[in-house]
C-alpha cells in the first residue's frame, strides 16, 4: 500500500543536482585524474610494445582507453582520449614494419572504437541529464505533498519517520499531514492501496481534501467525510481513463487545548500510547472501512475519544512497521518493542524503532515505512529547542533540498 513522497538524510534516494556525484554522472564535471591515468597507461603500451618488438603486439589494446573514459569522464575528456590515442596508434604504425593494409585496419578499427566511445559517453550523460531533471521533478513534487517535520502547532508537537521501499524514486507509499485549524489540530496518517506513482493521485487526492477539511469541518467525522468524497471522486475519474480504483486506509485525529484527542479509524492500525514506562494500543471501539469504500458499509463513521496526558507519547505507524518480517519470515514485535522504549522522548523514540527495524530486516524491506511521533504542546504552543527546524535529525522526517 502506498504514496507518499519523501526521503531522509541518512537513506539518500538521489543525486541532488550541483553535487559532485551528480554533476560527474550528468557530465558537468569531469574525473582528469582517469583521464591522466589512461593517457599514461597508453604510455606504457606503447613503451611495452618498443620492447616486445615483433614477438607480442600491444598497441591494440589501447582501445580499451576510450571505452573507460566513456564511462567516467565527460564527452570533452572522452574526445581528448579519444584523440590521443588514435594519435599513438598512428605512430605506431608510421614507425612499424608491418604492411599498408595492417596499418589501414589498425587505424580504421581504432578511429571506430574511439567514436563508440565518445557515442556511448554521449548517450550516458544525457541518460544521466534526464534522469536528474526527473529527480528534480520529483523533489518538487514531495514538497507539495508532504511536508517536513517536525511540526509544532498549539496543542501537539509531531516527530515523524519516513523511509520509501523504492531505492531510486522519492515515490513512496504512505501519506501523512498536519493541519492547525481553529478546532484545533487535526492529523492524518494514511496508506494507499498499491505502490508507486499509480497511487499518486489517490494520495494526492486524500491530502488536498484534508488541508482543506481539517480547517473548514467542525466535527472530525465532517473531516472524514470529506476524505471519502474526495477518494469517491478520484475513484470515479480513475475509472474513466482507465486507472484502477484505489482506497485508503487512513487513522485521522484531532487534538484540542485541554490534552483531548479524538479518533476516527478508517481500517488503519491503532494508535499506541507511551506513558509513565508502559505502552499500550489505545482501545477503540469501531475500526470502519478504508476510505473509497463507505459505499459498501451501512455503518456511519464517528469519533472516538482519550487523553493524551502531559508527558505521554502517541505513536501512530503504517502496516510497513508492523507487517516487516525477519529472515524467518517473522512479524516485526512493535508492541513488545515498545515497552523497552516507553520512557523515550518522541524523537529518540523514532530513532530506537528505525535502527531496531534495519536490525530485524537485515535491511530488506517489502513495503514503505511512515510512523508519527506526537506529544502535547506547552499551553503557550511556542516550540521548544529539540524542535528546531535547524535540529532535526534524518529519521524525524527530514527533507533537504
Amino acid at each position: 500500500m502506498s504514496l507518499g513522497i519523501g526521503r531522509r538524510e541518512r537513506h539518500r534516494t538521489a543525486v541532488p543536482p550541483g553535487t559532485d556525484a551528480g554533476a560527474a554522472a550528468t557530465g558537468r564535471i569531469g574525473n582528469w585524474p582517469l583521464a591522466g591515468l589512461v593517457l599514461l597507461l597508453s604510455g606504457l603500451v606503447v613503451l611495452l610494445d618498443t620492447v616486445t618488438g615483433e614477438n607480442l603486439h600491444v598497441i591494440p589494446l589501447l582501445v580499451v582507453g576510450p571505452a573507460l573514459a566513456s564511462v567516467f569522464c565527460t564527452l570533452r575528456q572522452t574526445v581528448w582520449v579519444a584523440v590521443w590515442i588514435t594519435m599513438v596508434v598512428v605512430g605506431s604504425g608510421l614507425g612499424g614494419e608491418g604492411t599498408f593494409w595492417d596499418f589501414a585496419f589498425g587505424i580504421g578499427f581504432t578511429v571506430l572504437a574511439c567514436a563508440l566511445g565518445a557515442a556511448a559517453c554521449a548517450a550516458r550523460i544525457r541518460h544521466a541529464t534526464e534522469m536528474d531533471r526527473l529527480r528534480s521533478a520529483a523533489v518538487a513534487l514531495q514538497r507539495q505533498i508532504l511536508r517536513p517535520l517536525p511540526v509544532v502547532t498549539g496543542q501537539v508537537f509531531t516527530y515523524g519517520l519516513y523511509e520509501p521501499i523504492e531505492e531510486d524514486r522519492f515515490v513512496g507509499g504512505d501519506i501523512y499531514e498536519v493541519v492547525e485549524s481553529p478546532y484545533g489540530t487535526r492529523v492524518i496518517i494514511g496508506d494507499v492501496q498499491g505502490k508507486g506513482l499509480a497511487a499518486i493521485g489517490a494520495g494526492f487526492a486524500a491530502i488536498a481534501a484534508f488541508r482543506e477539511a481539517a480547517v473548514r469541518e467542525p466535527t472530525l467525522t465532517g473531516v472524514v467525510e470529506a476524505l471519502e468524497s474526495a477518494v469517491v471522486r478520484h475513484n470515479a475519474f480513475s475509472a474513466q481513463t482507465g486507472e484502477a480504483e484505489r482506497f485508503v486506509t487512513a487513522l485521522v485525529l484531532g487534538f484540542d487545548d485541554e490534552g483531548g484527542v479524538q479518533v476516527v479509524n478508517c481500517g488503519h492500525l491503532p494508535p499506541r500510547l507511551l506513558h509513565e514506562g508502559h505502552a499500550s494500543a489505545v482501545p477503540l471501539e469501531r475500526t470502519y472501512v478504508p476510505l473509497g469504500l463507505a459505499g459498501l458499509s451501512r455503518e456511519t463513521r464517528a469519533e472516538e475519544s482519550f487523553a493524551l496526558p502531559p508527558g505521554a507519547t502517541l505513536l501512530v505507524v503504517t502496516d510497513g512497521v508492523t507487517e516487516a518480517r525477519d529472515a524467518g519470515c517473522a512479524f516485526y514485535p512493535l508492541d513488545e518493542r515498545l515497552d523497552g522504549w516507553a520512557g523515550h522522548d518522541p524523537r529518540e523514540l523514532l530513532d530506537a524503532l528505525h535502527l531496531d527495524l534495519e536490525k530485524f530486516t537485515g535491511g530488506v524491506r517489502r513495503d514503505d515505512v511512515a510512523a508519527l511521533a506526537l506529544c502535547r504542546a506547552p499551553g503557550d504552543g511556542k516550540p521548544q529547542p529539540t524542535a528546531a527546524a535547524e535540529d532535526v535529525r534524518p529519521v524525524a522526517g527530514a527533507m533537504s533540498d
